[in-house]
């Protein structure tokens, strides 16, 4: 009887839809922007199209498709776009943050105080206090906790809480004695670009730890078992998918790289992972890594080699050419000698790996762009040696790898490039360097950055347009959670460069098209990471990996990209987020009966 219905259901149908293929879903009466022609004056749109097993199957620009599928679901004339794919995150961490002391947007010292002591009363004698979050910046007083600060509130507890973009940490004093740091501090071997703030009566630790110094700590504090990990990856993943996010490239733990996959293999992961892993790692360990799990499957791989220059300019541990303008003693703390970053990253790229450095100050770029074009020039000498081959066509020469620079087919990275050299815009084009960036972080920066860095510098600084104009591939994310993974955040701050509230603008030339700051949060990043002809367009083969919103954000004023709610959020054509009550929630029908 089923079939018997289906069969007078399609001869109701008008000719053309009986001709039609019987797709899985189709979604008409859309206000949709495919991205593709994105950077042109006439990107193009359309109002329905096919999925059929997770990937788009076809496009049209009316809505005669709707009749061609098992189910249709009507759009009412909202807006559709690719999903964004977020280029820099930390999902457990972001996570993690929401199972621990929680200290994001915290006013004030007091404030953070009194949230501490309310988290310490619920733990059992001896746990740690842990988690982060906390910003100086945004107190009235700027000034830095110390140890007796936390000491007054966590009731003994060893505690370690990170700044909001994890490069100094405030320890109390039971977690520095538990780590061996209550003494002089000038006793103590301090890694290469790390620090401890000192109290100068004492000259004991003051409770700051600044970057690589932390490694002092972290290896003492418990780690979290598998079913927490798990817990703060859901709620990070439940997170992203809520603002509209459908992949993420990110930085977490080996440890949580585990429970994604199982997570994968019990069909629960809703979010795409390109894992990245550690460049200080052993090539060893990190080959071990990368033979782990399929480097080809679309929803979770392993990817590029993370490795840090420098530190943050909120906590002035951005390396810098030269001395911070509100600081004039210090020009931050550079993680690697030129050297050893050279062999390394040679190493690394000889075996195919791609990099990105976290690089925030100009100095840091330097030191990066330097390690990259030497590994550039080392493994275009191992190629053309390879290619040397007397008397052979160059055709039939033995290398695997085209004679170009590993940075074009290795697609090297650099992460935030937030302060750049005037002369280094052009060594990134010239060299293939990637901009990794995230335009959220300007919201948060432009209130002291100026101070940190002077008027001069600060030309060069977030400096995305002029990255464009030099021809540099520039994709867009977050950083999360040291800045809201929420991407209209980001393309506010692009096409504006003002705060939040409109009272300040930041070296406004640097602005974006909204059309611009969309293609970096979506091709662009796709790119970054080798995926451009899987996602980040609505095209024939596709990934069906698109958000719909409430407003058409190419048209929307400024302020109203700070007030975008996501609908629905769809990855491999599997609805994973619909917010409540939305029209698109409610209706769809089905041209085949339910149970087929």
């Amino acid at each position: 009887m089923k079939l018997l219905a289906f069969v007078l259901t399609l001869l109701s149908l008008p000719a053309a839809a009986q001709r039609c293929p019987i797709w899985d879903v189709v979604f008409y009466n859309g206000n949709v922007l495919t991205g593709k022609d994105l950077l042109t004056t006439a990107p193009e749109r359309i109002k329905s199209f096919a999925i059929q097993d997770g990937k788009i199957a076809a496009v049209d620009p009316t809505d005669s498709l709707k009749n061609c599928a098992k189910e249709s679901i009507d759009l009412h004339g909202a807006f559709v776009m690719p999903g964004f794919n977020d280029a820099h995150t930390h999902m457990a961490s972001a996570g993690q943050n929401a199972l621990t002391v929680n200290l994001d947007n915290i006013p004030s010292l007091s404030a953070m105080q009194a949230k501490i002591k309310t988290y310490a009363s619920t733990l059992p004698d001896g746990a740690w206090i842990t988690g982060g979050g906390w910003d100086h910046t945004k107190w009235a007083s700027k000034t830095l906790p110390t140890r007796q600060d936390i000491d007054a509130v966590s009731a003994g507890h060893p505690t370690f809480l990170e700044r909001t973009d994890g490069h100094i940490a405030i320890a109390n004093s039971a977690a520095l004695a538990a780590a061996h740091l209550d003494g002089d501090v000038r006793e103590i071997k301090v890694p290469v670009g790390g620090s401890i703030d000192i109290d100068p009566k004492t000259h004991l630790a003051n409770g700051i730890i600044r970057d690589s110094a932390m490694a002092l700590i972290r290896p003492i504090i418990p780690k979290p078992d598998a079913a927490t990990r798990r817990r703060a990856l859901e709620i990070a993943i439940n997170d992203a998918l809520a603002h509209g996010v459908t992949s993420v490239q990110d930085y977490s733990e080996w440890d949580d790289f585990l429970v994604l996959e199982q997570m994968e293999k019990e069909g629960k992961l809703p979010l795409r992972f390109s894992e990245w892993l550690t460049f200080n790692d052993s090539l060893d360990t990190l080959k071990a890594e990368r033979a782990h799990h399929d480097l080809n499957d679309p929803l979770l791989h392993t990817a590029m080699l993370k490795g840090f220059m420098d530190g943050s300019l909120g906590s002035r541990t951005a390396a810098l050419l030269e001395p911070y303008s509100d600081d004039p003693k210090n020009s931050g703390l550079p993680r690697f000698d030129q050297d050893t970053l050279n062999k390394m990253t040679a190493e690394r790229a000889a075996a195919d790996f791609q990099i990105g450095f976290h690089a925030i100050g100009d100095g840091a770029n330097q030191m990066a762009l330097h390690a990259f074009e030497f590994a550039n020039h080392d493994v275009f000498l191992r190629f053309s040696e390879c290619n040397a081959v007397p008397g052979m066509h160059p055709a039939l020469r033995p290398c695997p790898v085209p004679r170009r620079p590993a940075s074009d087919y290795l697609r090297f990275r650099i992460e935030h490039a937030q302060v750049v050299s005037p002369g280094d815009f052009s060594r990134f084009d010239r060299l293939h360097i990637i901009a990794s960036m995230q335009p959220s972080h300007l919201l948060t920066d432009m209130a002291w950055a100026g101070a940190r860095l002077g008027p001069e510098r600060s030309k060069y600084a977030y400096a995305w347009k002029s990255f464009l104009d030099h021809h540099v591939v520039l994709c867009f994310g977050t950083d999360y959670p040291v800045e809201s993974i929420n991407p209209f955040r980001g393309l506010y701050s692009a096409v504006t460069r003002m705060n939040e509230a409109g009272t300040q603008t930041f070296e406004p030339q640097e602005k974006l098209t909204i059309n611009q700051a969309i293609y970096a949060y979506t091709q662009a990043s796709a790119y970054a990471q080798f995926a451009e002809k899987q996602k980040g367009i609505l095209a024939k083969d596709y990934l069906a990996d698109f958000v719909v919103l409430d407003r058409d954000i190419t048209k929307a004023t400024p302020q109203d990209l700070l007030h975008t709610h996501v609908l629905r959020t769809v990855v491999g054509g599997v609805t994973c987020y619909i917010a409540p009550a939305t029209p698109i929630a409610e209706t769809s029908h089905r041209s085949k009966p339910d149970g087929d």
